[in-house]
């Protein structure tokens, strides 16, 4: 059995070593009120069996806990008092190097718990050390001099989740729609060099990695970009293409038919997309931008965001090439193809793609074939999400249709009803049109909804009451996320700011006027909300029994973020927070606070958003009806999941489902497994065992254990990740039920 240090070592759970802190404690008490011997070894053994049963992999903090309990329940308060004062004591002296500790044991690799914070860094690659030490330096300036102490005490007991503060220091924003078309139609500056329109389609696909980098090295969340923007580019090399093939012939004194010209023209065009797409794809997943990753970058693939039917024909070209070749993935150093973590890649379901005899219906037969095999694209539904996003004036049914930005967070519609008056000075304004791109967002804040219920001991009137206090103290430190942003400076990031990814200000503006007035958004996230139903109600939120309930808390956030909206002219939206690490830490949290509770507490995650717990038994098709409702009431950010097996021989099954999707949910995914073993060929699902009360990853063909020889994808938090997950995240993957 393994137990986590505070500086985040995995090292072997010693009994000893409680036996002896228990006897130094003893041993400070006046005899007659010291333990006896055997009462010694007893309360060892009752922790060594309490560890045993946690379901997760305990931290030292953990075990001192369950030894003061104990001692308690042995009724020694004198030795009880002295233990307590000796962790006092010990733990002045490791306030002045806990930061140290952490840097050092995360350069050796050591740090079991930063290891596995993001699913997409491996860190023990230079690159990510040093972003994750600079993330050490800046969540403990964040922690001691930035953020208010309530807030921090808040965060550190899990009551909410202050996101990214290994970044906060900075005058950084999370994610964000890029103007992709600003910047390849009007030109930009890329580290000072002017860039200006470009003549081909594989010069714009380059470019467009290159701004893709830009990007992601001046903010700490996704991105997303849209084909539509390099579909113009097809023709602009079409006609290149076809002045070449003209003065060849003339060069050659040869005549040749139209359609024999159109035909080589085409064939050569069909070439450049092939390579374009191939420069995105590779670039993307070979780049390795600043924060020690490579860029969190999702792609839009909308046929009717085109503006005219022979650019739509286009379009549809590159989506063609885009799930062609990530269906044939990526190689690894063996030389395997393997399913890579980006880009993330959105299918939006329209009227002409979604039946049978529709025009572009094989592109949607494409992506039926890509998911079954490497899970992506994920899918959005034009039908839903234009009854669901509404601009100034739109009714429902007529709204818009736009990507998220990264995984899962979701722009507020245009309230100004004319593209903010240009606010950002983009150069492809277009007035009296709903704008999206080049817009962003402030941060996220979570609350942590288990932790209200049980904090309310079952008191309906007690969890209301507790309910707002924790909102308003989200409030707050969503405050601080946005006051932290006012006052920022366009020269911070200038390929931001200036030169047309989300503006064009002068040298030595601020970005304060992008912060109000819902040209930019602020997230308040939530997460368990099923846990927190069923401590309330007794009852799954899915049963008849809780929904209310449920329904009743989405809409008290989502009321909270139209009165702080109101009052501050801020757009605050309510988000459904991806949890990944987090999970993990929220769920050790309520159990140290409030012990294993059946069905609530006793796992070593809680369940991310308003999803349906990954245990529970019930049709895919029946779990994306019951979420659609939830999709609705988190207009921040939502996404669905299916969970399924190997679909690659039913994919009239996933095109079935992508067909519910289009009529019933705005914004769903498939989960399926993409694995590969290298030590001996294995491509099939990769098992989850447990060793020693640790959760390992193990070839089920050859037994490999080792995480370098093994290539494992699974689709964690709305994206996927593919340098494995915490302990917490580890047992839920392992949890999940089929739906299909």
């Amino acid at each position: 059995m393994k137990i986590i240090k505070r500086s985040g070592i995995e090292v072997t759970f010693d009994i000893d070593k409680i036996v002896n802190a228990i006897n130094g404690a003893n041993l400070e008490a006046s005899e007659a009120d010291r333990l006896t011997d055997e009462q010694v070894v007893a309360a060892a053994r009752n922790v060594e069996q309490a560890c045993a049963a946690a379901g997760h992999t305990v931290s030292v903090e953990e075990i001192q806990d369950m030894v003061e309990d104990q001692i308690m329940a042995l009724e020694r308060y004198e030795v009880a008092r002295r233990y307590i004062i000796y962790r006092y004591v010990q733990g002045l002296k490791r306030t002045k190097n806990t930061t140290d500790d952490k840097i050092l044991s995360l350069i050796e690799c050591n740090n079991e718990e930063v290891k596995q914070e993001n699913s997409n860094k491996n860190p023990t690659v230079n690159s990510v050390q040093r972003d994750y030490m600079a993330g050490e330096v800046s969540k403990d300036l964040t922690q001691r001099v930035l953020l208010p102490e309530d807030v921090v005490a808040a965060h550190n007991e899990g009551l909410i989740h202050f996101h990214d503060s290994d970044y906060f220091a900075q005058h950084m924003h999370n994610c964000d729609l890029v103007n992709l078309e600003d910047m390849l139609q009007n030109g930009t500056v890329i580290s000072g060099t002017l860039i200006e329109r470009p003549h081909s389609f594989s010069t714009a696909c380059n470019i467009a990695t290159q701004i893709i980098a830009q990007v992601a090295s001046c903010q700490y969340g996704g991105q997303s970009i849209s084909l539509t923007h390099l579909a113009p580019f097809v023709e602009v090399s079409r006609q290149k293409i076809r002045r070449q093939v003209e003065a060849e012939l003339a060069e050659l004194g040869v005549e040749a038919p139209q359609d024999k010209v159109a035909d080589v023209v085409e064939t050569r065009l069909r070439d450049e997309i092939r390579r374009g797409v191939q420069t995105i794809q590779y670039q993307v997943v070979t780049l390795m931008t600043t924060n020690g990753q490579a860029p969190f970058v999702t792609v839009f693939m909308y046929l009717n965001e085109a503006r005219t039917e022979s650019e739509k024909r286009d379009l549809a070209m590159i989506i063609e090439e885009t799930l062609r070749q990530r269906y044939e993935g990526v190689k690894n150093e063996a030389g395997v193809w393997i399913t890579p973590a980006f880009p993330k890649l959105i299918y939006v379901l329209e009227e002409d793609n979604i039946t049978e005899g529709a025009p572009y219906f094989y592109l949607t037969e494409l992506a039926a074939k890509c998911t079954a095999k490497r899970m992506v694209p994920d899918y959005i539904s034009e039908k839903k999400m234009r009854e669901y996003k509404l601009s100034k004036g739109e009714t429902e049914g007529n709204g818009d249709c736009y990507t998220c930005m990264g995984c899962r967070s979701f722009l507020t519609p245009d309230r100004s009803g004319n593209g903010y008056d240009n606010v950002a000075r983009a150069k492809n304004y277009e007035p009296g049109k709903p704008k999206y791109y080049g817009r962003f967002n402030q941060g996220v804040v979570t609350i942590n909804l288990v932790d209200v219920a049980l904090s309310s001991h079952q008191d309906m009137d007690k969890f209301w009451e507790i309910f707002d206090e924790r909102l308003e103290l989200c409030h707050k430190a969503l405050r601080c996320r946005h006051e932290r942003l006012l006052g920022t400076l366009s020269d911070a990031a200038p390929i931001l700011w200036q030169y047309g990814a989300l503006a064009r200000l002068d040298k030595g503006e601020t970005i304060d006027k992008l912060l109000y007035g819902g040209y930019s958004t602020i997230s308040l996230g939530y997460a368990g909300l099923y846990e927190c139903v069923k401590y309330m109600t007794g009852a799954s939120h899915t049963d008849a029994a809780g929904t209310p309930f449920a329904m009743d808390v989405m809409q008290h956030m989502n009321d909270k973020c139209a009165e702080w909206k109101a009052a501050e002219d801020i757009d605050y939206s309510l988000y459904g927070t991806p949890l990944e690490s987090t999970t993990y830490k929220f769920a050790k949290l309520l159990q140290r606070r409030f012990g294993i509770i059946p069905g609530v507490t006793d796992k070593g995650y809680i369940t991310n958003s308003y999803h349906v717990h990954v245990t529970e038994e019930i049709d895919a098709f029946d779990k994306l009806q019951f979420e659609s409702q939830f999709q609705r009431l988190s207009p921040g950010g939502a996404i669905s999941y299916v969970e399924v097996p190997n679909m690659q021989d039913n994919l009239k099954a996933v095109i079935r489902v992508m067909q519910y999707i289009y009529d019933n949910i705005m914004y769903a995914e498939l989960n399926t497994k993409s694995d590969y073993c290298q030590e001996c060929g294995y491509d099939g699902e990769i098992a989850i065992v447990e060793d020693d009360g640790k959760l390992v990853w193990e070839c089920p063909n050859c037994g490999n254990r080792d995480q370098e020889k093994l290539n494992v994808a699974r689709r964690t938090c709305g994206y996927i990740g593919t340098q494995f997950w915490n302990q917490g995240r580890t047992e839920e993957i392992r949890d999940r039920v089929l739906h299909l």
